[in-house]
């Protein structure tokens, strides 16, 4: 006999399908109410994301300084001159700073009387007409004397490096010198290439006048420093009429800024060493023959000119009148600007060595 209640049957399953119901109805508010949170969170977590995002990468990049990163860069127009040598940072990286500084104008001034160079540049900054300049070389002892006799000193800060490089005519059967062979030439103690195993032919050395020079082979901390040059030397306005001089004669020489002339097609840069047996090309090797310019041209040796192993360095400062006035303000914005990464990225797509 069958004892199952199928009123208690019944009752049962009617409790089965709503503890069922509240269950399934707990876990659908449960989606809800998580779906609801995540909405009202998720502005914030997406903000958070990014931010942990953006810092992950600057940390990665590391802060970059440009021309628009420098403070205190005065607003007007300043008169700057000086090294000829730094014609391509003129023309490539101060349009730059003027593009992205626009409250900044620069005017280059061509002395009046001499060549432009450091020299001439220089002399006219310690004249007052103009507020800073750019040099090749190191400040002598005697500018520095003049400027304390006027009331102020010359401060001078490295923004790039160069080479100074010698060059003949591409027929003169020479491939070197030592530095003391070329500063012989100079003082008139060595004036036939024969006497330095080339051919019997009378040395013609150029040069731009003491004055107004843009690069030295008698330096500062030289014992030859101040020599005066020999009766034979002959002088030239420009690094260019040197280079269509030389171009003329099968005997000339001629010294300037690396940058300057070892991509020129008209004459031959010479190896130069401190020793016979060290001579260094002031291009990369292979060097580039005139037959093949100007659809090629040599390219500066950047990597003797950095680790030092070129013998004849010229360092590229920007010349600064300390005199806590609009110069000093200039001058000082000016290096800076040079000594941004951006600045010494421009430097080196303009043919030179940067310091930093």
């Amino acid at each position: 006999m069958d004892n199952t209640n199928p009123k208690k049957a019944l009752v049962n399953t009617e409790i089965g399908l709503f503890l069922r119901g509240l269950i399934i109805g707990k876990v659908l508010t449960l989606i809800v109410i998580g779906g609801l949170l995540w909405w009202l969170l998720k502005p914030n977590l997406l903000s958070r994301s990014s931010v942990n995002s953006s810092a992950n990468q600057s940390s990665n990049t590391g802060t970059t300084s440009t021309f628009q990163t420098v403070a205190d860069v005065p607003t007007n127009s300043f008169n700057y001159g000086g090294s000829t040598a730094w014609a391509s940072i003129r023309q490539l990286v101060d349009s730059q700073i003027q593009s992205d500084r626009p409250e900044l104008q620069l005017r280059y001034l061509d002395p009046v009387n001499g060549s432009p160079g450091s020299s001439s540049g220089i002399r006219m900054l310690l004249d007052g007409k103009l507020d800073f300049a750019q040099s090749s070389r190191s400040l002598t002892d005697q500018e520095q004397a003049i400027a304390k006799e006027r009331g102020f000193t010359l401060e001078q800060r490295q923004v790039g490096m160069d080479g100074i490089a010698v060059v003949v005519n591409p027929s003169l059967n020479v491939s070197g010198l030592t530095v003391e062979q070329l500063q012989q030439i100079y003082l008139g103690q060595i004036t036939n290439w024969n006497q330095i195993g080339g051919p019997n032919l009378p040395i013609t050395p150029l040069s731009q006048r003491p004055e107004d020079a843009d690069t030295v082979i008698f330096p500062n901390n030289s014992d030859l420093k101040g020599q005066a040059f020999g009766s034979n030397v002959q002088y030239v306005y420009s690094t260019t009429d040197a280079v269509r001089q030389l171009s003329k004669t099968p005997g000339g020489v001629y010294y300037a800024s690396a940058r300057s002339v070892v991509f020129q097609c008209s004459v031959k840069a010479l190896l130069l060493g401190r020793t016979s047996g060290q001579l260094i090309p002031p291009y990369r090797e292979p060097m580039v023959s005139p037959e093949q310019c100007p659809r090629q041209r040599n390219q500066l040796n950047t990597q003797a000119i950095k680790n030092g192993s070129y013998p004849m360095l010229a360092n590229l400062f920007v010349v600064i009148k300390q005199n806590k006035g609009r110069e000093q303000q200039i001058g000082d914005a000016y290096a800076k600007l040079l000594l941004t990464d951006q600045g010494q990225k421009a430097i080196q797509q303009a043919g030179f060595v940067g310091v930093r």
